[in-house]
């Protein structure tokens, strides 16, 4: 009996690839990733090393040579696009058959399979997004929740599933990971138990439910464990440093004892942690397996040798085995490319400038040829996009928000699929069999694919030429444009394998990507976040706002925490191929006073002369705190424990000092910043800090900065708002009243 039933790759033209032509251009450490072919693998596969072709080639081979039935091969990664990319690189090299799935999906196929037999009955509804039912749940326990709450509340469900845990055994877990949503650990704990219980009622589960009954069932039933692993024989995982605790388990029920596995990643590209992940897995992947054959890939094939030795640098620049254990020997990666342009560090007096000055920088590039979809901006967090949106816009240069509308979804895209699917089934296939001199990918007679899709699309408005016009107009076209793009390379790749490439098989094409949202390159510039551009790369990347605040975020206080910022940061770093430019500003504003500073991570990497004094590489250790002093209730005269009553002066039982109004007012407020810069709500400000700011009233910052929870950073940054907040309540203080301090400022 099968395991599941499996979709079916259309048949093709066999390919002209033996098992020595897959082995061929690979270097020497791929060539041995490639030919490993039985027992435990670990790939140690530093950035742009070419891990994905490795790892591919691998299966390739395996299958070719008769060692891996490609029925029984799964390859997992982490994003449906990531598995779509692998997907077609398989069927390039003439495997289609072999399985390639994220490690959700996988586990859903096999869950709509056995849930008859296994459970009874069918299978519950699969819920898309938790924030109605949190919203739901909250409502149960009279809880209040805004957006950023919801989102806050969802994420830490979502890491403690991962991590194995429920609602009765999250809060023994759960110490220092702060208050979600504003709540408690003990408030967080009886939401976890009543969005369990609204989810029984609804008869749904979530994507997370999905591992963990698929877990549950294998370990309960032993005929499904044994049909499961008659199916799967060997096993590939890509990003292996990403693996949480729950996709370890299910892929140890998946081997069963076996050690058919190759494992694939790179710890010094851990940075998805707050997710669950974790690259121990990864680090100690040779202490589970002993005879484990373990390979590096150091040799970089993206980045020039100015680029690789930033990179290198910035991860050697933190010593292992300092505090906290949370740091392994990162690999050294060599550049093959060779030399090119050194990275540029650049000081801004603010936001604006910063903006602009990249704009004036990233329009030199392309008059000098560099293409706009080759070119990046990357930052922390995305509520810092809006300036680099308007000073390209300003600039006449085209961008791409990656995050923001889904190419797939744009209604020029559907349209254009629609066609063409109309004109694949009129049509007895357009094909390319082998490439033409010309390397264009069109044989010069009859009709191919790339020349067919341009007729298609020229009803949709689609030309050779870009439109003179920008706005909604040149969208449209680069839109079109990157469906002809992506025809011509698919069409040319084909050829050179030998293979026959049809209308259909485009249609099939889109059809995956789109359930994939893996979206061919549109002409643009593209905006991202350092965590987005996750295994993306471009010619020129600009790293921008790299200030203490920020690269750290304010919130990375722990040793686990300011390393992860480290190597998100050469995540950032090793996607530039020739150009790279960091960047940082002084001020938020216009003649805004400079408090900031450089990130830390650039000390003895930016020449000294880029930086201020205010931003030298010289820090001084931070002093010890003073033991906190003894404070009272001011209403009762009990001793404050906790650092939500020291900050509001007041013991948790007695009454506010606050106009519910005003502090309202505030959380609002800081739900649209949170929402605005991708972070949850705690991080801007804790409930705590509001209702002291609220009770406090203060008219500057001065006094603003007096208030327990408002440090230099937090005063820099959401100063003027808060004081603008408060001076709209109408219930702004007398400034000449004398105010008595609070004990949180005594």
């Amino acid at each position: 009996m099968s395991a599941a039933p499996e979709h079916r790759a259309p048949e093709q033209t066999a390919p002209a690839t033996t098992a020595d032509a897959i082995l061929a251009g690979l270097d020497e450490e791929q060539r041995q990733v490639a030919t490993s072919l039985q027992g435990p693998v670990c790939v140690l596969a530093g950035a742009g090393t070419g891990k994905t072709r490795a790892i591919t080639h691998r299966i390739a081979h395996g299958v070719q040579t008769g060692v891996f039935a490609p029925q029984r091969t799964l390859a997992l990664t982490f994003t449906a696009r990531a598995a779509a990319e692998m997907r077609t690189r398989l069927r390039t090299l003439g495997v289609p058959a072999v399985q390639t799935r994220t490690f959700h999906a996988a586990a859903l196929r096999q869950l709509q399979f056995f849930w008859p037999q296994a459970v009874g009955g069918q299978l519950p509804g699969l819920l898309d997004h938790k924030a109605n039912l949190i919203a739901e749940a909250a409502r149960r326990l009279q809880l209040t929740t805004d957006r950023a709450a919801l989102r806050d509340v969802a994420a830490e469900i979502e890491w403690a599933k991962v991590s194995m845990l429920t609602a009765d055994t999250y809060l023994a877990s759960a110490a220092g990971r702060g208050a979600p949503g504003g709540f408690s650990t003990t408030t967080m704990t009886r939401l976890f138990q009543s969005y369990e219980d609204v989810k029984a009622d609804r008869n749904v589960i979530d994507f997370e439910d999905v591992l963990l009954i698929t877990v549950g069932i294998l370990q309960e039933d032993a005929r499904v464990a044994a049909t499961v692993r008659e199916q799967y024989r060997h096993f590939v995982v890509d990003e292996y440093q990403d693996v949480s605790p729950l996709q370890q388990r299910l892929l140890d029920l998946w081997l069963g004892g076996r050690e058919d596995l190759c494992v694939v990643g790179d710890a010094s590209q851990t940075i998805y942690s707050f997710t669950g992940a974790t690259s121990r897995f990864l680090l100690q992947f040779r202490s589970r397996y002993p005879d484990a054959q373990v390979v590096e890939l150091i040799r970089n094939y993206r980045s020039t040798e100015p680029v690789v030795s930033l990179a290198n640098r910035l991860l050697t620049a933190r010593r292992g085995g300092s505090a906290g254990g949370t740091w392994s020997d990162p690999l050294r990666l060599i550049s093959q490319p060779g030399d090119g342009p050194d990275p540029v560090f650049t000081e801004y007096p603010d936001d604006e400038a910063e903006a602009a000055g990249v704009a004036a920088r990233i329009g030199a590039l392309i008059g000098t040829g560099v293409p706009a979809s080759r070119i990046a901006v990357l930052f922390r967090t995305n509520g810092q996009s809006q300036a680099f949106e308007q000073a390209l816009a300003a600039a006449s240069i085209g961008y791409q928000l990656r995050g923001g509308e889904r190419f797939f979804a744009r209604r020029e895209v559907r349209e254009a699929i629609l066609q063409l699917r109309a004109a694949a089934r009129a049509d007895d296939g357009a094909r390319t069999v082998a490439p033409d001199p010309s390397g264009t990918g069109e044989r010069g007679t009859g009709s191919t694919v790339a020349a067919t899709v341009k007729d298609v699309l020229s009803s949709l408005g689609y030309r050779d030429e870009a439109p003179s016009q920008g706005g909604a107009v040149r969208e449209r076209w680069e839109s079109l444009a990157a469906l002809v793009a992506l025809a011509t390379e698919l069409a040319t790749e084909r050829a050179g394998h030998g293979q026959t490439f049809e209308l259909a098989d485009l249609v099939r094409e889109l059809d995956e990507r789109a359930a994939a949202q893996h979206a061919p390159t549109v002409d643009g510039v593209t905006l991202a976040s350092l965590h987005s551009a996750k295994g993306l790369e471009w010619d020129a990347v600009f790293l921008t706002g790299l200030t203490e605040g920020l690269m750290p975020i304010t919130f990375a206080q722990e040793q686990a925490e300011i390393d992860e910022e480290r190597r998100l940061l050469y995540v950032g770093i090793t996607r530039a191929r020739r150009h790279l430019s960091l960047s940082w500003s002084l001020a938020r504003s216009p003649g805004g006073r400079g408090h900031r500073t450089a990130s830390r991570f650039l000390d003895g990497l930016a020449p000294a002369a880029t930086r201020s004094r205010t931003a030298g590489s010289g820090r001084a250790a931070a002093p010890r705190r003073k033991p906190a002093a003894v404070l009272h209730c001011r209403v009762c005269g009990t001793v404050l424990t906790s650092g939500a009553e020291r900050k509001t002066g007041r013991c948790s039982t007695c009454p506010p000092g606050y106009d519910e109004t005003v502090f309202e007012s505030l959380r609002g407020w800081r739900s649209e910043t949170a929402k605005e810069a991708s972070v949850p709500a705690y991080v801007v400000f804790t409930d705590a800090t509001l209702m002291a700011i609220a009770e406090r009233m203060p008219t500057s910052a001065d006094q603003l900065a007096g208030i327990t929870g408002v440090g230099p950073a937090k005063l820099e940054r959401y100063g003027a708002a808060v004081l603008a907040v408060l001076a709209g309540s109408g219930n702004q203080p007398d400034p000449d009243a004398d105010a008595s301090p609070t004990p949180a400022q005594a």
